[in-house]
């Protein structure tokens, strides 16, 4: 039994939660998110005088291999990391850039229009591509890992479970509405393609009604259950959805007749009004022609 009211015992639950950084260059400002394994702050840089991001890892966490992952990916979609290093109470931390904007699954809400979502989608797969390219897993992409900027950057963040594609398997990790399904199975390797899994999910969430069938057959590959039947990379993943941005053919859907058409007429509506309006013109032509004599 506690003599303690509820109040004092939350307040006292948060002083000793808060994480120590007198010693460090780093002013502590407002908590601004929790993730898995431990909590982001922002703060102020006092030596290069600047705001940044600080994640402080939860107990236990004696190496900070996500630090060590992401210091190894310059990329313009993956927050860099400036600083690491361990507090009195042998929490590791470290300061990255305070990325200024909404999630993905906020964003959507303002954002409307199908191409400028699919756009973004892009971008989303180019830095996860780059990962792959550097031999990094995120593992546990989702709309709320995925920070759209000001001015439309993307930047794809939360790398806590992040592995790399030879590391040994590591117990069940992710969100379980965009965990690949053998990411449920303890012990199994993984590699690229659950990822593809986690962006087929999130191209799901991003399309609009009514939905086209060429799309939904792109996020039906990339989220297959078995591995095999879903992109071979990332980059196979980006290109059809680039392929159904510029109205053309996509490697995950067999059109039908009418599509097909209807595709050819949008791509050269020009030249075939152009000529069917020659044709027009010569049989008037050639029906005049004996009244004209």
């Amino acid at each position: 039994m506690s003599f303690l009211p509820d109040r004092a015992l939350d307040h006292l639950r948060d002083v000793t939660e808060v994480p120590d950084f007198s010693d460090t260059r780093y002013q502590l400002e407002e908590e601004i998110g929790r993730g898995g394994m431990g909590v982001v702050y922002g703060a102020w840089d006092t030596q290069l005088e600047r705001r940044v991001a600080l994640k402080v890892m939860d107990a236990g966490y004696v190496i900070n291999q996500e630090a060590k992952l992401l210091a190894q990916l310059e990329h313009p979609g993956i927050a860099p990391v400036y600083d690491a290093g361990t507090l009195p109470d042998g929490r590791v931390y470290y300061a990255m850039r305070l990325i200024q904007g909404c999630r993905l699954d906020e964003f959507l809400r303002h954002e409307p229009a199908l191409p400028a979502r699919l756009r973004l989608f892009e971008k989303i797969c180019e830095a996860v591509a780059f990962a792959h390219n550097r031999g990094v897993i995120h593992c546990d992409l989702k709309p709320q890992n995925i920070m759209v900027g000001e001015f439309g950057e993307v930047f794809v963040v939360d790398w806590g479970v992040a592995r790399a594609v030879d590391a040994a398997p590591l117990p069940t990790a992710g969100t379980p509405q965009y965990m690949a399904p053998e990411q449920s199975s303890p012990g199994r390797p993984l590699d690229a393609r659950a990822d593809i899994f986690a962006l087929g999910r999130i191209l799901r969430d991003l399309m609009t009604n009514p939905i086209p069938r060429p799309l939904a057959a792109i996020a039906r590959k990339a989220s297959a259950e078995d591995p095999a039947d879903r992109f071979a990379d990332v980059q196979q993943l980006a290109a059809d959805v680039g392929r159904f941005l510029d109205g053309l053919a996509v490697m995950a859907y067999r059109d039908t007749v009418p599509e097909r058409l209807a595709r050819f007429w949008r791509q050269n509506q020009v030249l075939l009004l152009l000529l069917g309006t020659y044709l027009a013109v010569k049989l008037l032509l050639y029906f005049l022609a004996p009244a004209l004599k």
